[in-house]
């Protein structure tokens, strides 16, 4: 049973990295925010909130318009008309590849980024020393652009073992402590394992689930958001 979970979370989420990645390495973040953004603000008038993330941030299987970095987008609208989102997410990344493509993200001159990067690690079999010092030093890489970030956790599978899974949960509460930084616990929460909410895979939110997700990140990064 094991083996056909893992298969199927393998082949999901790692199966377009090689055409996600080519898309991401050859794009230019500032331009896809100013492509996205209010054409009655000029570049220097929007607030940039970057969604650095793998397949859930980037909206697998799901049309643009409906990923939950789109949607958060739309709520961003009626009450925060200045601040734009772009949504960095690139299926089947991990934590190192993440701190491998960072200062690409940082091209676009965020404002405020929203981390959620890590799932493939756990997905992957990769050592939580390893995910937990790859996030620090993403974290401490935006950070000493002075940009403030906010940082998303993630849950095993529960066939993985209680063990497994508490070390696994426990390494983004312990980045976030450490750099004192706002920390979401679970980006799915609500949404991970439920049949509605997900895609046939049972792994990526369909829109009805990425509506969720939107909803209570939309609620969490808001104090962190300037109004002017």
């Amino acid at each position: 049973m094991r083996f056909w979970i893992c298969i199927i979370l393998l082949c999901s989420l790692v199966g377009c990295l090689g055409q996600c990645r080519n898309s991401a390495s050859q794009s230019d973040p500032t331009q896809a925010a100013d492509e996205g953004g209010s054409s009655a603000q000029s570049p220097a008038e929007r607030r940039r909130l970057v969604f650095f993330g793998d397949s859930l941030t980037s909206g697998y299987g799901l049309p643009e318009s409906e990923s939950y970095p789109a949607k958060v987008q739309q709520l961003l609208s009626k009450e925060y008309p200045r601040w734009e989102v772009i949504n960095a997410g690139v299926a089947g990344d991990t934590t190192q590849g993440g701190l491998e493509r960072v200062d690409w993200v940082l091209r676009s001159k965020p404002d405020v980024v929203f981390l959620c990067l890590g799932a493939n690690d756990g997905l992957r079999g990769i050592a939580p020393a390893r995910t937990h010092e790859n996030l620090l030093a993403i974290v401490r890489r935006i950070k000493s652009e002075k940009i403030p970030v906010l940082l998303a956790g993630m849950k095993m599978p529960a066939n993985y073992g209680l063990e497994r899974n508490a070390e696994y949960s426990a390494l983004f509460e312990a980045v976030a402590k450490a750099e004192a930084i706002p920390f979401l616990p679970f980006l799915i929460e609500g949404v991970a394992m439920e049949r509605e909410y997900n895609q046939p895979d049972g792994i990526h939110p369909n829109s009805r689930g990425a509506a969720l997700v939107a909803e209570r990140v939309f609620a969490f990064i808001q104090p962190h958001l300037a109004r002017d």
